[in-house]
């Protein structure tokens, strides 16, 4: 029963997904952040001034021009227009940021704190600089500098690269490259038939993207990870990264630019406003779990967001797994099933209807709140119901979100 206190959410927006090297690597990073809020707040009609609050996801800072302390989501904002009297922060849990900046909403709006925020991040991996180190106390003069880059292997220097990692528990749990690979392409195929269908039509903002030589701008439209035509054949000639068993640049997504905002009120708020309510966000829950053990967060999240939530496996009509690899989905399922092969098989059939992280992209602190804006826009193309998502971050932190739509 609907209830004054809920936490609402009345607009949710993106950018498409930039391929590494592609089409937004050029965007400024603030710029970047600020497309979606300036849009979002813009598409519900309501003026900048009812903002209370910013939650931004922030991972990596380089990519910004004030690498030391950006405030990133205070400068996207103000970009975007808001008052400089909007609060604001600026937060990073790695892949998990975008969902828990919904979380931390929620969580503010439930203490009776604020009334409207906007909850996102934006991450551009095509503007990740190289990096010197040692040079500040040490005189350099006749040698050679050694240049490190950041994204190579995108691990932590003090543990395995994810990658190693998630490919030691995929082949605990059994998972071959096949099923990996086979992952892959349903995702492919998921989004395809989604975006042809129209379905990204609601969360997708086009981007008039500059041309050189005073060509006319092209419109982006679709999210550039996407491969049509993507096959288990044409995978299985990838080669595995940093010798792992079965990751490959295939199953696995690309370093991908973008920004998500998703515009959250108390309901009271919203019938004051007079705005349609998009969804409700029911529950969301943060869990941490051994390091070396990513693939399974997701899958233990979601059974903590369901028992406090009150609901069941069965009570989801669709549901979205982040595919940070292909197997954080596989393992995550099985986590969920307990076991229970029959679980599931019924898992698989709602999950990711619409492709996910290796056919959409994953711009790191961004993809979180897509996660939520995809599956809500879901519900209301089937008629409402409850949806849930679950995404993991880096040394195995995750969360899940349950949303409904009346």
């Amino acid at each position: 029963m609907a209830d004054k206190n809920d936490v609402v959410i009345v607009g949710a927006v993106r950018t498409p997904f930039g391929r590494f090297g592609g089409s937004l690597r050029d965007i400024d990073y603030y710029e970047l952040g600020a497309i979606p809020m300036r849009e979002v707040i813009k598409r519900v009609g309501v003026t900048p001034e009812t903002v209370d609050e910013v939650f931004w996801g922030v991972g990596d800072t380089s990519a910004c021009r004030d690498p030391y302390t950006p405030v990133a989501a205070r400068q996207s904002l103000i970009r975007a227009g808001l008052p400089h009297e909007t609060v604001s922060i600026s937060f990073d849990m790695a892949c998990v940021s975008a969902m828990h900046a919904v979380k931390l909403a929620a969580m503010e709006m439930k203490a009776g704190e604020i009334e409207v925020a906007v909850a996102g991040g934006a991450t551009s991996f095509g503007q990740s600089p190289l990096v010197v180190r040692g040079l500040r106390f040490n005189g350099y003069r006749l040698t050679d500098v050694k240049m490190e880059d950041p994204l190579v292997a995108l691990g932590y220097k003090d543990f395995n690269p994810v990658s190693v990692d998630s490919d030691n528990v995929a082949h605990e749990y059994g998972f071959t490259r096949e099923d990996m690979d086979g992952w892959a392409v349903r995702s492919h195929t998921n989004y395809g038939n989604a975006w042809n269908a129209g379905k990204f039509k609601d969360e997708i903002m086009p981007l008039q993207i500059p041309q050189p030589k005073g060509a006319e701008p092209r419109t982006l439209d679709i999210d550039e990870q996407y491969r049509p035509g993507t096959t288990t054949e044409g995978l299985a000639r990838l080669k595995p990264v940093y010798n792992t068993r079965a990751i490959t640049a295939g199953n696995a997504p690309g370093l991908n630019d973008g920004a998500t905002a998703v515009l959250l009120m108390t309901r009271k708020k919203a019938q004051e406003l007079k705005l349609e309510v998009l969804g409700t966000v029911v529950a969301s829950v943060s869990i941490a779990i051994n390091a070396s053990r990513m693939p399974e967060g997701p899958g233990f999240a979601m059974l903590k967001c369901l028992d406090k939530a009150g609901l069941t496996l069965d009570d989801m009509a669709v549901m979205e797994i982040n595919e940070a690899f292909a197997c954080v989905p596989l393992v995550s399922m099985k986590v969920a099933a307990g076991g229970d092969d029959k679980k599931y098989q019924a898992i698989v059939e709602k999950m990711n209807v619409n492709g996910s992280a290796i056919a959409i992209g994953h711009p790191n602190t961004a993809s979180g709140a897509r996660l939520v804006m995809n599956l809500m826009y879901e519900l209301r193309r089937r008629g409402g119901g409850y949806a849930m998502g679950a995404i993991c971050g880096g040394l195995a932190q995750a969360d899940a979100c349950i949303v409904k739509v009346e």
